[in-house]
């Protein structure tokens, strides 16, 4: 019998695109019901790793640093590829990017500095972790933290989009973020890996909105402000993801 991929965060935004990748790679998927397993009951999350026996371990899902740990423990003793979605959230905007992967995380908000312990507790326990930093992702329906979602309703309760000219956002389309998560969970990398279609391309957040806009063939009216100054690029000297230009049809 095969023995599935798992992926938590399945009643998210994200990872059901990598579960997805994976399936039509031929792959089973499994995830992690936080209801009947705690993610923080170590006894109950070490029979359920026991049980499910996964030949890898993508880890999408926010959660404790304890939970982390224990997926990343599991992966280790079993020598399984283990993937870890960070987030460019790890950075402040004081010092400036384009952010690359070995400049130290300077997060000042709990959630970025969550990530970034997350990030030091599973290298301690995985070396081989991927840890993969991500922008904010792009799809055309998805609910949750989609930036299409999230400009239209702000559009719809403004009746305009406010963009600020200074800052340049690290994002990319949810489906090449998942193509790209699930590679990596496969081709033997490990260490820390940034995904960003703006890299680049270096689109301002005004320009993304307004190709975004004709992209979807929404009536979007931006307004353009200085009020955000950051450049939140996320560099890699390995291009994983199509250019934003060529998604937007830009290029």
């Amino acid at each position: 019998m095969t023995r599935p991929w798992l992926v938590t965060g399945l009643t998210g935004t994200l990872a059901p695109h990598v579960a997805h990748a994976l399936q039509a790679q031929g792959h089973t998927v499994t995830g992690w019901d936080r209801h009947t397993t705690p993610a923080d009951d170590s006894a109950a999350a070490h029979a359920y790793l026991q049980a499910v026996n996964p030949q890898g371990i993508l880890h999408l899902a926010l959660g404790s640093e304890a939970w982390a740990h224990a997926l990343a423990t599991h992966a280790h003793t079993h020598d399984l590829p283990f993937v870890f979605t960070s987030t460019a959230m790890v950075f402040h905007h004081h010092p400036d990017g384009p952010h690359h992967p070995g400049d130290p995380t300077t997060a000042q908000d709990d959630y970025g500095q969550l990530k970034a312990r997350t990030e030091q507790t599973i290298r301690t326990a995985r070396p081989r972790a991927v840890i993969a930093r991500i922008g904010w992702q792009i799809h055309p329906t998805a609910t949750g933290n989609n930036m299409t979602q999230q400009l239209q309703a702000q559009h719809d309760q403004n009746g305009h989009i406010r963009a600020s000219r200074h800052w340049t956002p690290a994002t990319s389309f949810m489906t090449d973020t998942a193509h790209a998560l699930a590679a990596l969970a496969q081709d033997g990398t490990s260490g820390t890996v940034h995904l960003d279609s703006n890299a680049h391309n270096a689109l301002t957040f005004p320009e993304l909105v307004r190709g975004l806009a004709r992209h979807l063939n929404r009536d979007w009216v931006v307004e353009e402000t200085d009020d955000y100054t950051h450049d939140q690029r996320l560099v890699d000297d390995t291009t994983r993801l199509p250019g934003l230009r060529e998604r937007l049809g830009l290029a």
